[in-house]
């Protein structure tokens, strides 16, 4: 699946990377719990949170996670949004709830994989 793809299935807002929507992504992972995304998220996957705070984008980095999308309307500042441009990264909104989103994503084929 695109990040393109999931864009369209969650009706999300892209704040960064519009150039690189057509980018794969392999599975996904939600959580607010960074250590929790530490421990299970997989390479080219998507990370949706509600944490909007810097750590979201270093851990976003340590993993290669391709996609960062914020769920129940949170909007990251300008400063993180300039740090997740500089390192590449997608970064979209939602007005959907964390559980919904994950369930529309799964529902279209994109899994976590397993751990």
């Amino acid at each position: 699946m695109t990040v393109r793809e999931v864009r369209d299935i969650l009706g999300a807002r892209v704040l960064v990377g519009e150039d690189h929507l057509d980018r794969e992504v392999r599975s996904a992972c939600g959580s607010d719990m960074m250590s929790d995304v530490l421990a299970f998220s997989k390479d080219h996957s998507i990370l949706l949170t509600g944490l909007c705070n810097a750590q979201v984008i270093r851990t976003a980095e340590m993993l290669d996670i391709v996609c960062l999308i914020f769920v129940r309307g949170k909007k990251p500042d300008e400063a993180m949004l300039q740090m997740a441009e500089e390192r590449g990264l997608i970064v979209m909104a939602t007005g959907h709830r964390m559980f919904s989103a994950c369930g529309m994503l799964y529902e279209a084929g994109l899994h976590s994989g397993a751990i």
